[in-house]
């Protein structure tokens, strides 16, 4: 037996974890721009990162350390992807974090992430001169979760304590961010989980793997894949405690909540979706047409519209090549039949309580294919005038 729930302070609640945010000039009005994490002990890594081709010089750069490295830092910048940069992108990152190991001899394999704008060289003079600032014995949750957000309107961090039957217990924690170029692709943000729990390396990957792959992988903005997407477990095993089945479990529960928060911030977005596909032929037939239906710009303006037209629906299960039927499908918008092969055309009635259900800030489109006993659900949100505003001037 065992039991999990949320506690405040986010990341402080670690054992053997610390974290903070500074302002290194980056962003205006002196926000908090550069954070960084930091384990009195080795810590394990597990790592999941972008599918796009394009990766980042920082993720470039992680994969240069041995199999099975251990870390005790992390540095993150935001403002700036230092994405498509090629060598001197890579170089840059590799002064960055010998200057940071100058100033701090206790640091071992120090990884760097970066989010912001591509193509543009990291301000290495910033960066390093930020390290002054930094207190590696500070618990600021708040500060580092703060700093590493661009175009997010809120922070996003989570901590959650895992008591077990025996009495002991350990902690997962997070912070992440992520508001524009979210795609079901890997992880599409960046994320950072840190565990004192004594979990063996072996099961820190596959309960990694397991969790991204039910939670940021199953979450869409705008159907685009950013460069820079990572996902870090860093696992320090100061509490000495560890169930399977408990981490797993509180895992998935953190890494959802997190993707959720993603997509309800995603750039103008004003309702949060879940798209429940069940009677596909098999389970990835679902994903596909889940993630279809997260993605579609189509379904995302008529959300946003709170147009309960059905027919985009049912047009973006076809396209998305998995095995359906007209005559088996049903659509509903929560518990509202909007389709089946009886009801092609929305009664008044209907209508009315479909609407009625678009407008509420989250809902569940749930669709039955009626061929098998796949089952997927994918969640996604709208999209309006603000996410075209957002991103016109994003650079700018």
């Amino acid at each position: 037996m065992f039991d999990f729930f949320p506690v405040s302070g986010g990341l402080d609640n670690v054992e053997g974890f610390f974290s903070g945010g500074v302002d290194a000039g980056f962003k205006p009005n002196k926000a908090k721009d550069v954070a960084f994490i930091h384990s009195i002990e080795p810590c394990d890594v597990s790592a999941v990162f972008t599918t796009n081709t394009f990766q980042a010089a920082p993720i470039v750069h992680f994969k240069k350390y041995p199999k099975d490295f251990q870390t005790n830092f992390v540095l993150i910048n935001s403002k700036n992807a230092n994405a498509m940069t090629g060598d001197d992108g890579l170089k840059d990152v590799e002064i960055i974090l010998k200057k940071l190991k100058d100033k701090f001899p206790q640091i071992q394999n120090p990884i760097m992430s970066s989010t912001g704008v591509i193509g543009y060289r990291l301000d290495i003079e910033k960066i390093t001169q930020a390290f002054d600032k930094f207190d590696l014995q500070s618990k600021d949750s708040n500060s580092a979760a703060n700093a590493i957000i661009t175009t997010d309107r809120f922070k996003k961090e989570l901590c959650l304590k895992v008591e077990l039957e025996d009495g002991s217990f350990f902690h997962i924690g997070a912070i992440c961010k992520g508001a524009g170029m979210i795609n079901p692709a890997m992880a599409t943000m960046l994320c950072f989980i840190c565990t004192d729990a004594d979990i063996p390396k072996e099961d820190a990957k596959s309960a990694l793997n397991e969790a991204v792959k039910y939670s940021f992988n199953a979450a869409s903005v705008d159907g685009d894949t950013s460069t820079n997407d990572t996902v870090l477990l860093l696992s320090n095993k100061m509490s000495k405690a560890y169930n399977k089945e408990a981490f797993r479990e509180a895992l998935n529960f953190l890494t959802r909540h997190l993707a959720l928060e993603i997509v309800r911030d995603g750039e103008g977005s004003t309702k949060v979706v879940a798209f429940e596909v069940k009677g596909a032929l098999n389970d990835d037939e679902a994903e596909r047409a889940a993630k279809a239906l997260s993605n579609s710009l189509l379904v995302k303006t008529a959300i946003h519209g709170e147009d309960p037209n059905w027919g985009r629906i049912a047009s973006t299960i076809g396209a998305s090549k998995v095995t359906c039927k007209a005559q088996t499908l049903t659509i509903h918008y929560d518990d509202v039949l909007i389709y089946d092969k009886n009801h092609p055309q929305l009664t008044p009635e209907q209508e009315a309580k479909a609407t009625k259900v678009m407008q509420q800030d989250s809902f569940k489109i749930r669709c039955n294919l009626g061929i098998g006993d796949g089952e997927r659900t994918a969640y996604g949100c709208d999209l309006g005038h603000e996410y075209i505003k957002i991103n016109a001037d994003y650079r700018t």
